[in-house]
């Protein structure tokens, strides 16, 4: 319960943020992915399942708040989430080399699938324009703030599964 809470927290978090201070914060107006960024590392640090929850709680997020539809973000969010979750097993903590590039491709395939659903449908076929200008400047600002939003979240994480070990008596 103490985890669920606390993920929830910090997904509250990071969109406040995403939507206020990186806001002001834009470069050209566009502003890193939080909520990518929390979706992966909480995916592969704790699996499918967790993945899969934050990815629809910071979804549903930006659904409530910015979303045409009920249920776009979620979904794709989700996705991201359990995709990263079947990471886990190769995932070690002091390596930083598997979590830029795990973000970095989910950052990248969050928006290639939001410009599919949401302009290519739609008949706007300004792919190269959207790649150049939105896609892969918000891909490397993500990146930057990944270096240093990912060591927070890596430590709140440890923190919390020390505390579930030491609330099942399995204290190592």
């Amino acid at each position: 319960m103490k985890r669920k809470i606390t993920v929830t927290l910090i997904v509250i978090a990071c969109f406040l943020l995403q939507c206020t201070l990186f806001k002001s914060l834009a470069i050209a107006s566009i502003s890193p992915n939080l909520l990518v960024i929390v979706t992966s590392s909480f995916g592969f640090m704790r699996g499918k399942k967790d993945g899969m929850f934050i990815g629809f709680l910071s979804g549903l997020f930006l659904d409530i708040f910015y979303g045409g539809t009920l249920g776009f973000y979620a979904l794709i969010y989700m996705y991201t989430g359990y995709s990263n979750g079947f990471f886990r097993k190769i995932f070690y903590p002091e390596d930083i080399k598997l979590p830029m590039i795990l973000i970095s491709v989910s950052d990248l395939a969050c928006s290639l699938l939001i410009y599919f659903f949401q302009f290519l449908l739609r008949g706007r076929f300004a792919f190269r324009y959207y790649l150049m200008h939105i896609i892969m400047p918000e891909l490397v600002y993500t990146i930057l703030v990944t270096v240093f939003l990912y060591f927070i979240l890596l430590q709140i994480n440890q923190k919390l599964e020390r505390a579930e070990k030491r609330s099942t008596g399995n204290i190592a």
